[in-house]
């Protein structure tokens, strides 16, 4: 009788992405510089731009992510949140809200990092926009600390802001392809310093905003400086 395989853990689950996004930048002509100390645990919150953010900060470390559930249904992307045991939120239900910091908390509390873009959608990558303060709970909860992050991308040829960065009415197939005919792309993570255990995740959510911000400035402002 054939063996029946077991469910990966979280752990194998982050490793296992993490591996398949190298060979994925890789593939794609991407790079990724990275700035700053990456945690050995706990909760990093990011500026959100692309469906590139996932595979960026999943080629730096293993670790888990938090994502809307339309990209459970995306070519290729899709399968790799999937199989990367991507916690999806239903954002159109309050009641998954409860589910999904159960999740989170449990991975939090395995050691596995988790990377939460709390703005909820992506952008231009022009500001930070304002964060969503529930899904700070499971932090809280978990005792663990919180990572700022700031990401940027660049591209000698096009307009990240168009070519790279995914919001607004974009559609996921017209614009991967497009992507694709753009050439390198280089992305830019900048990690701050890490934050002690929050009492209350209304604090924790401001808190870590304005340190995104500060970084996302100083990124923004270094790339403006490298053009003159």
């Amino acid at each position: 009788m054939a063996a029946v395989r077991r469910p990966l853990t979280r752990v194998e689950q982050a490793e296992w992405l993490h591996h398949s996004c190298l060979r994925c930048l890789a593939a794609l002509d991407i790079t990724v510089s990275v700035q700053g100390s990456v945690p050995d645990g706990g909760l990093i919150v990011s500026n959100h731009l692309s469906y590139l953010d996932i595979l960026c900060y999943s080629s730096v470390a293993p670790c888990i992510f938090v994502s809307k559930s339309d990209v459970r249904q995306w070519p290729v992307f899709g399968r790799l949140a999937t199989n990367g045991g991507t916690i999806y939120v239903d954002r159109e239900s309050k009641a998954d809200a409860r589910r999904v910091a159960n999740l989170m908390e449990d991975t939090l509390k395995s050691g596995v990092r988790v990377v939460l873009f709390p703005e909820g959608t992506s952008s231009d990558g022009a500001t930070v926009m304002r964060f969503h303060a529930p899904l700070f709970e499971s932090a809280v909860q978990a005792g663990v600390v919180i990572t700022p992050a700031a990401l940027l991308y660049q591209m000698s040829h096009g307009d990240p802001a168009r070519d790279v960065c995914y919001w607004g009415d974009m559609t996921f197939g017209t614009h991967f392809l497009k992507l694709l005919s753009k050439g390198q792309v280089r992305a830019k993570i900048k990690l701050g310093s890490s934050r002690e255990c929050f009492s209350d995740r209304k604090v924790a959510s401001s808190i870590m905003r304005n340190d995104v911000v500060a970084l996302h400035t100083r990124l923004r402002e270094e790339h403006r400086r490298s053009k003159l």
